[in-house]
């Protein structure tokens, strides 16, 4: 997919969102620290003498370069705003007019602009200090955890993180902070598709009612050939433009995102 984005906010938005997804892709697949290896960066850290090896650090962040469009997807808003887009295509009738790359690309703009917090926080606060060395890997992923996780923890529903930590076997009465980073993402993500079919419920209803009544007339009218989808995009075209469609729905995805 080959998407462009134009204005001079562009670069600095990728450069501070990048971080926040990398960093939250480490969270998930980094392995435990070895054991018996001399930290890579001596002296950096006080009272720490164990780290990950040069090799061990490669070999996790070239494979986590292959989940990253996976992990763009489950650990942001992405899932949510390309669902509810992809609803509202299916209401309006425009299977064809409105391609799936479109979709994608305004999903991720949005996800790129609900993220920029969680990315600056990152970009600060673990990989600037990081790439000068102040500190190390496993205590820059700890602190860059935490504005990710209190992102999701934000959109998470109480009885879906319950159901989760369930699944996994934690203790019931932990904190929601103190929950391990694969419950909240679960959780997170059962979240975001609860939140998505139902603000794409509520964008289906006004076009399944011009369906109807257009269905109705045609039937009154003995009309029993003609095709109701045909006559009701017109109408329903109308009706999204006059309403500035398209402002509601991103002002409805962006609003429904809790502390942004």
């Amino acid at each position: 997919m080959m998407l462009t984005i134009r204005g001079a906010q562009a670069v600095p938005l990728l450069r501070r969102a990048a971080p926040a997804l990398a960093g939250a892709l480490l969270l998930v697949a980094l392995p435990a620290a070895a054991q018996d290896q001399p930290s890579i960066l001596p002296g950096v850290i006080p009272g720490s003498t164990q780290g990950m090896t040069v090799k061990s650090q490669i070999l996790v962040l070239m494979t986590l370069l292959g989940l990253l469009p996976v992990m763009v997807m489950m650990m942001t808003s992405f899932t949510r705003f390309v669902i509810v887009l992809s609803l509202l295509r299916q209401a309006l009738g425009l299977q064809q007019g409105l391609p799936n790359r479109i979709i994608t690309g305004i999903a991720l703009i949005l996800t790129l602009l609900v993220m920029r917090p969680v990315g600056e926080a990152v970009w600060r606060d673990a990989f600037l200090p990081y790439d000068r060395d102040k500190i190390g890997l496993e205590q820059a992923l700890k602190i860059a955890e935490v504005p990710v996780s209190r992102f999701m923890l934000a959109q998470t529903s109480k009885t879906s993180l319950a159901q989760v930590a369930h699944l996994a076997g934690e203790p019931a009465n932990l904190a929601p902070e103190q929950r391990s980073f694969t419950v909240k993402l679960a959780a997170f993500v059962l979240s975001e598709l609860k939140t998505a079919f139902q603000i794409g419920a509520m964008l289906f209803i006004p076009f399944l009612i011009i369906d109807l009544v257009v269905s109705s007339v045609l039937m009154a009218m003995g009309m029993m050939m003609l095709s109701p989808l045909v006559i009701s995009l017109p109408f329903k075209l109308l009706l999204f433009v006059l309403v500035d469609g398209w402002t509601l729905t991103v002002n409805t995805l962006v609003g429904s995102i809790h502390g942004y």
